[in-house]
């Protein structure tokens, strides 16, 4: 019986995989969800540089958020991420969810980029 964490590791390399069949000239907008946080960047994989990133931990967000754990906290942090994207001249980014699955805090993350302008 494999854990907990060999699935999710599997999850992870399902996705990437995937993600790399399918993004040809795309920048990948990654995301990390920890118990208290979460994080999110944009990756442009070519270069091997992070264009932007925006987390539960940045000064801005830190002092309006009750919790980093939450949806709301998710939300801002897509917010955020979407406007420092756009800024950067990203518009269109490939989704990689890592290993999680695709509900609640990583869902309203996506669902704030999208409505900040990002297309996925």
């Amino acid at each position: 019986m494999l854990s907990a964490r060999e699935l999710r590791e599997r999850r992870k390399l399902r996705v990437r995989s995937q993600i790399g069949k399918k993004s040809s000239d795309r920048v990948r907008l990654s995301v990390f969800r920890s118990s208290k946080h979460i994080y999110a960047q944009v990756i442009d994989d070519r270069k091997g540089i992070t264009l932007a990133h925006a987390s539960t931990l940045d000064p801005d967000l830190r002092k309006a958020l009750r919790s980093g754990a939450d949806k709301g906290a998710a939300a801002q942090v897509g917010k955020l991420i979407a406007e420092r994207a756009v800024k950067a001249g990203v518009k269109e980014v490939v989704f990689d969810r890592g290993g999680c699955i695709y509900h609640g805090r990583v869902r309203a993350l996506a669902d704030a980029a999208r409505d900040g302008g990002l297309s996925f």
